[in-house]
Order: structure tokens, then sequence, then C-alpha cells
């Protein structure tokens, strides 16, 4: 896939790779702001590369199975934001720095990603989840017009020492 860049009234959407691995170890690493995340907090700085390295990988592919994007703000990566394609569906995802949290970020990011996989991939169905304590993320979800459609048992956050539940989310457009 070539190389491009997805631009919204506040952020640019650049492909996430190895350029930002200090600044995604950063949140990435971090307890609290993992802690409600089922494949975060990475321990190590190689768990990161590892994950920087698939994601440059994927954007190299004709047909990627997934694209990660790295959130940036006035010139400064802030987050991440995902979409996962399984069939004709796409799974949604996002983290946000916690010196970030709380100014629509997410939101801005993701409603930019909706809009580019449903216009140039022709994804016409979305799915998230989250932790059913993790309210932001879920008034993210709520925000992009998703319904919830889904909560269970069985979720273990990976740094959690015991289950939690969580809910599904989807949008058909």
């Amino acid at each position: 896939m070539d190389y491009f860049e997805i631009k919204t009234e506040r952020l640019v959407l650049k492909p996430l790779g190895m350029k930002y691995l200090n600044s995604t170890s950063t949140y990435a690493m971090d307890y609290e702001n993992t802690k409600l995340m089922c494949n975060l907090p990475d321990e190590t700085i190689d768990e990161v590369e590892d994950f920087l390295t698939n994601a440059e990988k994927e954007w190299k592919k004709e047909k990627p199975q997934f694209l990660e994007f790295a959130i940036i703000y006035n010139g400064e990566h802030i987050g991440a934001v995902s979409v996962y394609f399984e069939n004709d569906t796409g799974e949604l995802g996002w983290i946000i720095n916690k010196n970030y949290w709380r100014n629509g970020f997410a939101y801005e990011a993701a409603k930019a990603l909706v809009d580019y996989a449903k216009t140039e991939i022709n994804v016409n169905h979305f799915l998230a989840h989250c932790d059913t304590e993790n309210i932001a993320s879920y008034k993210v979800m709520e925000k992009l017009g998703m319904s919830r459609t889904g909560e269970w048992g069985g979720r273990r956050n990976k740094s959690a020492l015991k289950d939690s539940a969580e809910y599904q989310y989807e949008l058909y457009l």
C-alpha cells in the first residue's frame, strides 16, 4: 500500500512504524495508560519493537489485514488508531497518551479512519470492544454512532489479576 496521510481538523494520521518507537513506548509501557486493555502494557522495548515492525510490514502489503496509524497533533505523536479487517468487517481500536486525554482526539482519529475505510476500502460494518469500566472508550464508540450489541465476561486485561467484562459495539453504514 502506498504511503499516505489522513488529515482532520487537528490531527494527521500517518502509518505507524519504527520511527515512533520512543513515543509509542511512552504510552504502551505505561500501566495507567493501558490498564483496561487486553494486549498492553508492553513490558519491554522489544515488545514495542516487534509490534511496530509488524505494523510496518503490514503497510507494505498490497492488501493489508490491518492498518495501524500514528496520531499526530501539533507535530507530536500522541497515540494510535487502527482497523483490523476480517471478511467485510473492520474492527476499530485506539489508544491516546494519557497526557492528551479528554480532548476528543480518539473520536476525531477514529471518525477519520471510519470515513477512510468506508470510502476507500468499502468497509460498511465496524466493530469495537472495550472493558466495561473503560467509560471514555465506549463514549467514543457511542459518539461514532455505534450501538452496544454485546456484553460478556471472561475478558482478561494483560495487567489484571482477574477477569472483567467487555462491551461490543457495532456500526453499519
